[in-house]
């Protein structure tokens, strides 16, 4: 059985290493329980979106970034062969490119 949980914890420990952080550094920057941000990183525990949130900020990478990871990762445990295009659709272009200019 496929778990999201556990592709969600791997990545979010991927992009830890990667960025040389050890997990109490991630933990406090995000203002999480060290203990819970270990269970979330080995599967064990499901992640909110506002934890998730917190998590991204703190490592400093794009939530869209680890959910891509993430969607890359089920596809090849589902078999799919070829990934779906990085296409975003053109109301969404249209809604969010205001609120981008502004920054």
């Amino acid at each position: 059985m496929i778990l999201v949980r556990q592709e969600i914890g791997d990545v979010l420990r991927d992009f830890r290493q990667q960025r040389g952080q050890t997990l109490r550094q991630v933990a406090s920057k995000a203002s999480v329980a060290l203990g819970y941000l270990s269970e979330v990183e080995r599967g064990q525990k499901e992640v909110s979106s506002e934890i998730l949130a917190a998590v991204t900020d703190a490592l400093e990478v794009p939530m869209s970034a680890v959910m891509r990871r993430v969607g890359d990762r089920l596809a090849v445990l589902e078999g799919i062969d070829s990934a779906f295009p990085d296409v975003v659709p053109d109301d969404l272009v249209a809604e969010v490119e205001p609120e981008l200019s502004l920054h």
